[in-house]
């Protein structure tokens, strides 16, 4: 039997404590490597745009002749405004990537020695990176769709007679919602959050393309679907799949979340719902990369990724209303 591919060599070309060991001027050349890689690390003004640019003998910036911008490796991204070295970036990044489960906040600042409220908004402003190239991406092909909610927890009382039935609706807190997920056959992972399942329909007949093929449960809320496109349906008290009809890759990209939630975070509901759904749906579609890759993929993506409105002053504005909206000012 051929071995997993999780389990051989070659998903294994990263090491930390290799990231560890570089020094802050190597560190600082990969970020400048990749962040302007299509002009093979030459760097350009973040604002005009001109290759008129200088750096300064004294500091790691540079100053555009053009515009006279001065700007650094990291203006304009995620990372902008950085107190943490660039080395310490990197070994974050690593970090994350290897996080089977994902990674929480808490082990986060304690193995990068630093505050909680410094992992916690590093690792969302990484997990906003990765899932802003697929929030506006449409479906194409077979595509699996289905929901599943998460949130809502109500305690049980410590009598039976005064326990509740805590699946339905009447007794959840209000804060139950829905991850839906359209998932590409052989392709991308597309989750977004919903109050409810059947308010998703709307939106998956804005990002899933009318010539693909559509494979849902027997929900009703999927039935006006069937007016634009071919639908499968698979009744799931029958079989997990029948007559080519399936949704086990979208029931797979739910489990990877169920594990997360229960085995790292143990609650990811709440405003950063969609934030958990789309680092996952990142991690199921890498799976089948080695963890070298998925590092330069993270790294390129927050340097690609502008400054987040959401998660740069977090602290000092204590409250945000939805990660997907721009946070007051």
């Amino acid at each position: 039997m051929g071995q997993h591919f999780l389990l051989s060599a070659a998903a294994r070309t990263l090491s930390v404590a290799k990231v560890a060991r570089m020094g802050e001027e190597e560190a600082w050349n990969l970020f400048r490597a990749i962040r302007w890689s299509e002009t093979d690390g030459e760097p350009y003004c973040p604002d005009c745009g001109s290759l008129a640019t200088y750096r300064h003998k004294s500091r790691k910036i540079f100053s555009c002749q053009a515009c006279g911008r001065q700007f650094s490796v990291t203006s304009g991204t995620i990372f902008a405004s950085r107190k943490m070295a660039i080395r310490d970036l990197l070994v974050a990044i690593a970090i994350f990537v290897n996080g089977v489960k994902g990674h929480s906040a808490l082990q986060l600042s304690r193995d990068l020695d630093c505050q909680y409220k410094t992992a916690f908004v590093l690792a969302h402003k990484l997990r906003e990176a990765l899932g802003a190239e697929t929030k506006e991406r449409q479906a194409t092909g077979t595509v699996e769709i289905d929901g599943a909610y998460f949130g809502g927890y109500v305690k049980p009382s410590n009598y039976v007679e005064n326990r509740r039935d805590r699946r339905l609706a009447r007794n959840q807190t209000g804060k139950r919602q829905v991850v839906a997920v359209m998932r590409e056959r052989g392709g991308r992972t597309l989750p977004f959050v919903v109050p409810k399942e059947s308010l998703s329909v709307p939106i998956m007949e804005k990002r899933i393309r009318l010539d693909s093929i559509i494979h849902a449960d027997e929900a009703y809320g999927w039935d006006p679907l069937h007016l634009f496109y071919e639908v499968k349906r698979i009744n799931h008290q029958e079989a997990y799949s029948h007559d080519g009809a399936s949704t086990n890759q979208a029931e797979s990209f739910f489990s990877r979340i169920r594990r997360a939630e229960i085995g790292m975070h143990h609650h990811i509901a709440g405003p950063y719902l969609e934030s958990y759904a789309l680092e996952m749906a990142w991690r199921e579609d890498t799976r089948q990369i080695n963890n070298g890759e998925q590092f330069l993929l993270m790294i390129l993506a927050s340097l690609s990724h502008p400054v987040s409105r959401v998660w740069k002053g977090y602290w000092e504005r204590r409250k945000v209303s939805s990660p997907g909206q721009e946070a007051p000012a």
